[in-house]
């Protein structure tokens, strides 16, 4: 039994050198994710676009800072219906209980149809495209 100079893997009736193999997965590792980077980055750029094209119009990004509605400043993570100086709906005080925090699925699923979702809340726009309402969390994820 001869001991191969280069280490090679046999993969069917090819020989590959391991070394260019590892070098390969690397390359490929890393480009996955620059490229799910840059992704993201586009993503987030796109929500902001939009968040100051709709939202912006009756929210803000500022904290202790409301309009129509409450201020989004670190909304992600944040309890349902906990902004001060802000007058919830009844409908969105009760929900505290049921969805504790605002998360990346309540918003994707208030944002499809703020009304239809909660019957009785303020919010009467919508974000029907799920491209775009994925676009506008990416984005909202960013306002700590």
């Amino acid at each position: 039994m001869s001991i191969p100079q280069r280490p090679e893997i046999l993969l069917g009736n090819k020989r590959l050198n391991l070394k260019r193999l590892i070098g390969a997965a690397s390359a490929l590792s890393l480009c996955i994710a620059f490229c799910g980077s840059a992704a993201a980055a586009t993503a987030v750029a796109r929500g902001k676009t939009l968040f100051q094209k709709t939202c912006a119009n009756c929210h803000t990004t500022q904290v202790g800072l409301n309009k129509v509605g409450p201020s989004l400043a670190g909304i992600v993570g944040r309890p349902v219906a906990s902004v001060q100086d802000y007058a919830y709906s009844e409908k969105m005080q009760s929900m505290r209980a049921e969805w504790k925090v605002w998360d990346e699925e309540h918003l994707d699923a208030y944002l499809t149809n703020p009304r239809q979702v909660l019957h009785g809340v303020k919010m009467f726009f919508a974000v029907p495209d799920a491209k775009d309402r994925g676009d506008v969390i990416a984005y909202l994820k960013t306002l700590k």
